[in-house]
């Protein structure tokens, strides 16, 4: 796969990464537990996308539980030097697939030790904070007991940078009154824009934002609207999704998974996608209605 053109670069800590990334969720089975029905697929897709100049992959131990790290240090290991690995702790899977708070100092710690264990590494470069309960919902509870350990980690050399996910502004400001913080992993797309103030004063204290779900997660986003501009623009929605985001503040880094190089390559297409001023006014309208309704 040949490598491509990017849309500019962010800072993540002392790191800088391209703002178009590769997010390894859907390399794992279905429900994101198992493994995946076509192993050697998923060694592929993480292959190409790193030949196609992605520098930052996103991943979690709890994501089969331990198949995307270990697809990751098949596929990937011995890791280029500029490639920026980007895990989460907080959550672990029961047997039944369902998603479980870990948010104990001695679960997180064990859920860093996974993570570097399976992705054969000494150090993670960044480690979010998933904030519980909940797989999509945010709660209003105090993280400090948390992040303190994942400040004490930290401190200890086995994380490099921390950052958070799944948190209200709130929860933000109180990570960063402990730790600072180089990212933060809310979802946010063009339908759900619950964190355009968040997003806005990050950008200004230089601090990433990283949406997950940006195309929709397990439920794709539909709109009308979404469908027009791409055709008037000749591409697919969902590259106009992920072109909209890039647009929507330079702090945004862009971490859409697949388990298809096609998908994959036209994922990473978006990143030299520019819409028209009149696209984007269309496009922010479907964040209005979905506020609305």
């Amino acid at each position: 796969m040949q490598s491509i053109e990017f849309t500019g670069v962010y800072s993540m800590g002392d790191r800088r990464v391209r703002r178009l990334g590769y997010g390894a969720m859907q390399l794992a089975g279905p429900g994101v537990f198992g493994p995946p029905r076509d192993p050697d697929a998923a060694l592929a897709v993480l292959r190409a996308a790193v030949e196609a100049g992605v520098d930052h992959i996103d991943t979690s131990d709890f994501y089969g539980p331990h198949v995307t790290n270990q697809l990751i240090r098949e596929a990937l290991s011995p890791y280029p030097e500029d490639l920026v690995i980007v895990t989460k702790v907080g959550a672990e899977r029961g047997d039944d697939a369902s998603w479980n708070p870990a948010q104990e100092p001695d679960q997180l710690r064990a859920a860093v030790k996974d993570n570097l264990r399976n992705l054969g590494l000494d150090r993670m470069e960044v480690v979010n904070f998933r904030v519980h309960p909940g797989h999509h919902g945010r709660g209003h509870h105090s993280i400090a007991k948390s992040f303190e350990a994942m400040a004490a980690m930290q401190s200890e050399g086995l994380i490099g940078h921390l950052g958070i996910s799944n948190a209200t502004a709130g929860q933000v400001e109180e990570a960063r009154g402990i730790a600072p913080i180089v990212c933060v992993q809310n979802q946010y797309n063009l339908a759900h824009r619950e964190d355009d103030d968040l997003i806005d004063a990050l950008a200004a204290d230089g601090i990433a934002y990283v949406p997950f779900f940006p195309l929709g997660g397990f439920s794709p986003l539909q709109s009308d609207t979404l469908s027009q501009v791409a055709r008037r623009l000749d591409a697919t929605p969902m590259q106009v999704a992920l072109a909209w985001l890039l647009q929507r503040s330079p702090n945004i880094l862009l971490i859409p998974g697949t388990s298809s190089v096609a998908h994959l390559t036209e994922n990473l297409a978006a990143a030299t996608l520019v819409l028209p001023a009149d696209a984007v006014a269309e496009l922010n309208g479907i964040g209005a209605s979905a506020g609305e309704g």
